[in-house]
């Protein structure tokens, strides 16, 4: 799972907040009425909680999109569109921009604009002992698709990525075409670190990952360019406000047509001024429209808390349309949580900020994590088990610059019997226990569990993961 702070911080990359206009035109070749507010106080009120709930994780979804590949003042700029940004270096607790980090498997961003034509994602041949993987992601925050270890092998192979409007066949020299529901989409790679030492390896790898437009690839003349896009500006504030909407018209006008099953959504979003492309100013309507616009916006960031307290696992929290089920809330819960976790299939996450006793993690009390072997992580590529302080949720300074603990951690002893024990504690065990210890704060912690290529004894629930005992 990829843990964003909503406010000012965007996981993996620094967030950026800038000014934004009350009416945020779509594209520079489209000029489309406002879309008119025809529903009443009280009916506007519930479509504009559940209109909210629906465009969150789009909300954050564009966040990044602008901040990686519009706006090339931010940290965070991957270069624009159809381009890799990709990271291999460890990251420590000197790190502070991002909350939760992953170490286990550095990233490999970019975003592609599928208006003009399909592009094409080659990756070489990976060895068979490093994992790999790409997830793409549309608009909706839909893991729509995936390249990798799991889904399509190590070998070398060239896939094509498609936007709703392009009907072509299978070109040749396609291993496979994938299909989005939107125009613009976002792909997370990640290639297995093994330690500082094998940054070099990552990189090589890394360097071997295109991106090519289907007319490169096929060596033929470019179709016409699409229309330049003016984007509006990300401002955090007004994007949770009522303006919401016109951020959600913008964006929608790259997932024409509607998915079916939500054309009736939006004929009843429509009632509110929800419209593809459409402008949107808040400041022109009635009072009480407004008024119950407004309360509509805060009727569902209610909801959303209230769901996120009432979720303890992340595993039904991530998919495909198929996977969700059209279920929204879970969409945004998913968003506010982790957005861009990877489909349960692909890796899950479970850990623990509480001890046998339901009581907070703290670095000052040692605590002993037992496995016996067949209970065992029971991973298909691996597993890895990371320590975050609280509540700020990043990585912990130690003499060891131990960060975390899993399969491929070297020294790791194991008992006789093939079982495993896991020190987390503040100060330095015994001499036996050095080799498995997990160094923790003085003050309270978080252990996440990260399982890739998870069995099915992970994803049914009849393994579980093992409780803090204090020693």
């Amino acid at each position: 799972m990829t843990f964003l702070k909503r406010v000012g911080m965007q996981a993996c990359v620094a967030g950026l907040a800038l000014a934004v206009l009350p009416q945020m035109p779509a594209t520079a070749q489209t000029s489309a009425p406002a879309a008119a507010v025809t529903a009443s106080p009280d009916e506007a009120r519930g479509i504009a909680r559940d209109a909210f709930l629906y465009a969150y994780p789009m909300l954050f979804n564009y966040k990044t999109l602008y901040q990686q590949a519009v706006d090339p003042t931010s940290k965070s700029y991957v270069g624009g569109f159809g381009k890799f940004r990709n990271y291999s270096r460890p990251y420590g607790p000197e790190n502070k921009e991002i909350v939760t980090p992953n170490n286990d498997t550095p990233y490999s961003w970019a975003w592609l604009d599928l208006r003009r034509e399909p592009w094409v994602l080659t990756v070489p041949a990976v060895p068979n002992e490093r994992y790999y993987v790409f997830q793409w992601i549309d608009l909706f925050t839909y893991n729509f698709a995936y390249v990798g270890s799991r889904t399509t092998g190590n070998g070398a192979g060239h896939y094509l990525f498609a936007g709703p409007n392009w009907h072509g066949d299978t070109p040749k020299g396609i291993d496979k075409v994938f299909r989005s529901e939107t125009d613009l989409i976002l792909t997370l790679g990640r290639t297995a670190l093994n330690g500082a030492s094998d940054v070099k390896n990552v990189q090589a790898i890394q360097k071997q990952y295109k991106l090519t437009p289907l007319s490169a690839f096929e060596h033929t003349a470019a179709p016409p360019p699409a229309a330049k896009l003016s984007f509006p500006k990300w401002d955090e504030a007004k994007a949770t406000s009522v303006d919401f909407i016109a951020y959600l018209n913008f964006l929608l006008q790259f997932t024409q047509p509607p998915a079916p099953s939500e054309r009736e959504l939006m004929g009843r979003f429509a009632k509110i001024g929800i419209a593809p492309g459409a402008p949107f100013d808040p400041a022109a309507l009635p009072a009480d429209t407004r008024a119950a616009l407004e309360a509509g916006v805060a009727d569902g960031k209610a909801a959303l808390a209230d769901a996120e307290k009432r979720t303890t696992s992340s595993f039904d929290l991530f998919g495909s349309r198929a996977d969700l089920k059209d279920d929204y809330t879970t969409r945004a819960v998913a968003a506010a949580m982790g957005i861009y976790g990877n489909t349960k299939e692909e890796a899950v996450y479970v850990g623990t900020r509480v001890n046998a006793e339901h009581q907070q993690l703290i670095g000052s009390q040692p605590y002993v994590l037992h496995f016996d072997k067949k209970d065992l992580p029971p991973a298909k590529f691996f597993w890895s088990m990371t320590l975050y302080d609280l509540p700020a949720r990043h990585l912990v300074a130690n003499p060891i610059h131990r960060y975390s603990v899993g399969d491929r951690t070297q020294g790791l002893k194991y008992g006789a019997d093939g079982s495993l024990d896991i020190y987390v504690q503040n100060k330095a065990p015994g001499a036996n226990e050095m080799s498995n210890w997990l160094p923790a704060p003085v003050g309270a912690y978080d252990l996440v569990m990260r399982i890739y290529g998870p069995d099915q004894t992970v994803l049914d629930g009849s393994w579980t993961f093992p409780t803090l005992q204090k020693l």
